[in-house]
């Protein structure tokens, strides 16, 4: 995957999930699976827009991004 060059500005935790995701050597694809299996209902098209900061997170997302991740939420929000 190439790196995205532009990121919007409708949610703040986009870069810090990604940046997370891949220093913990996890694909998007098998990222969004460990979302789905926790009982997230989120596509890849959707996620990849969070990514990009190009919609809005929801508080279920940021919960459940988080726990995926194992980082308390105020991580995601750090810059």
């Amino acid at each position: 995957m190439k790196p995205r060059k532009n990121y919007g500005t409708s949610n703040r935790i986009g870069k810090n999930t990604a940046k997370l995701r891949l220093a913990r050597g996890i694909s998007q694809k098998d990222f969004i699976a460990r979302l789905q299996s926790s009982g997230l209902d989120i596509n890849p098209t959707s996620y990849s827009k969070l990514e990009g900061q190009q919609r809005i997170a929801t508080d279920a997302e940021v919960y459940a991004i988080a726990k995926a991740l194992g980082v308390p939420m105020e991580t995601l929000f750090s810059a």
